[in-house]
């Protein structure tokens, strides 16, 4: 069968998207190896040619799974199914493993949709003996149409027989549907003269504005840690990561994003993540997280910009990240930044549509460290040129100050170019 795919994978090459001007100028980075999980990728054929589209990740007895998903009232299968098992909490030392299509998302897809995970959930028990209870599935891609998944369970006895620590990578690469690059992310910290090593690798490009966490993330450590804990760790700093980021303000019906933790390190048990241990592993975890979801911006949809988005001196923090999200998603920010217009018109104007406590003459606006406006007008040393040559840049940072308390929020986004309504409107061709 293998065989098979790969014959029709020549006859019909798929796309090869142009890479972001934004993509990290080093390429995808060395990721370190996590004792107790290994992985494959390969064609299945879902709807690319030419191209792995399906990856597997096999985790050891003992492994602790985390995991939030998007809080769309339309998610898919492998969604619904995904929080089903995790509520259930089984038995860790039966092992887990994950399986991933790029190129259909199985949502909105009625009951073939579960039929589909049921089918690859029990294809992938008997193929790498792991229980369906501890088989986690995920999907994205075209929303509406039935996902063919006796493709995927073909090819799942072949990428079992090629599991590998070292392929974390190929996995990476096979969970991308418009991204021009695959991300990847790792950390590794002592603790009591032990490491413990973090990599993660991401998708996403187009409809991002998570409320959960990205399209798809996956995160994996060799840190010994109960699920409980762990989940709640996951849940805080998706919020100051994962939920932080927008492309297109679209949320995904296939957002989901999976931490698990083997506990192969020989460094001692995080049991407190107020503890010195805690702290700095909760540090390096934000650190792989907030990269992959930075990268997911540099990757949205024909961007040109990596905009950060600052706001302080709100009355709360919901209110700051109302105008934070309010600047991040307004078209006529984003269009505005793209054409390198320093418009701060359009910031004024997407607070004031925010719904967060405003008043004009204690709001001041700054391009990076360039005051542009305060006191209710323009500043006084602000000159259009600087901020014209400000925008030129391919990082930028927009500052907003509401001089009305201490609430604060800093969100990250890009541009919109008309790149993106290519891509878009020949999305399903």
């Amino acid at each position: 069968m293998r065989s098979q795919i790969v014959a029709l994978s020549e006859k019909v090459p798929a796309k090869t998207p142009v890479i972001s001007p934004l993509a990290p100028a080093a390429g995808f980075p060395a990721l370190p190896v996590i004792e107790g999980a290994e992985f494959a990728a390969g064609e299945a054929g879902v709807r690319y040619r030419g191209r792995p589209d399906v990856m597997l990740a096999r985790l050891a007895p003992g492994t602790t799974i985390a995991g939030v998903f998007t809080r769309s009232a339309t998610r898919s299968a492998p969604v619904l199914d995904c929080e089903a098992k995790l509520a259930a909490t089984p038995d860790p030392e039966a092992g887990a493993a994950i399986v991933v299509n790029s190129g259909n998302s199985n949502a909105f897809t009625g009951a073939s949709g579960a039929e589909a995970v049921k089918a690859i959930s029990a294809g992938l028990a008997e193929a790498a003996g792991v229980p369906e209870a501890r088989i986690f599935t995920a999907s994205t891609g075209v929303i509406g149409e039935p996902l063919p998944h006796e493709r995927i369970t073909a090819v799942l006895g072949d990428l079992t027989e090629r599991l590998s620590p070292e392929a974390l990578p190929m996995a990476a690469r096979a969970i991308m549907t418009t991204d021009t690059f695959p991300k990847g992310a790792a950390a590794v910290i002592e603790v009591e003269g032990q490491p413990i090593r973090i990599a993660g690798i991401a998708k996403g490009s187009g409809m991002i504005a998570p409320d959960m966490a990205t399209m798809l993330a996956y995160v994996f450590t060799d840190a010994k840690i109960a699920q409980p804990l762990l989940q709640r760790m996951l849940g805080k700093l998706s919020d100051e990561t994962f939920n932080s980021i927008t492309v297109d303000g679209d949320t995904s019906t296939s957002d989901t994003l999976i931490l698990a933790a083997t506990g192969k390190s020989e460094a001692p048990e995080i049991t407190d993540l107020r503890s010195a241990a805690g702290r700095a592993f909760q540090e390096a975890l934000r650190g792989v997280m907030l990269d992959l979801a930075q990268q997911v911006v540099k990757d949205g949809e024909g961007a040109t910009k990596f905009v950060e988005v600052a706001v302080t001196g709100a009355a709360s923090p919901a209110d700051a990240r109302k105008v934070a999200m309010a600047i991040a998603n307004s078209p006529l920010v984003k269009t505005a930044v793209a054409g390198e217009d320093p418009n701060w018109g359009r910031i004024v104007m997407a607070i004031g549509k925010s719904g967060a406590k405003a008043d004009r003459d204690l709001i001041s606006i700054r391009f990076g460290d360039i005051l542009v406006a305060e006191k209710g007008w323009v500043a006084e040393s602000y000159a259009e040129e600087v901020g014209a040559a400000y925008m030129k840049r391919e990082e930028l940072a927009i500052r907003v100050d509401l001089g009305l308390g201490k609430g604060s929020s800093t969100v990250w986004t890009c541009d919109f170019t008309k790149r993106y309504i290519e891509i878009n409107a020949d999305y399903r061709s």
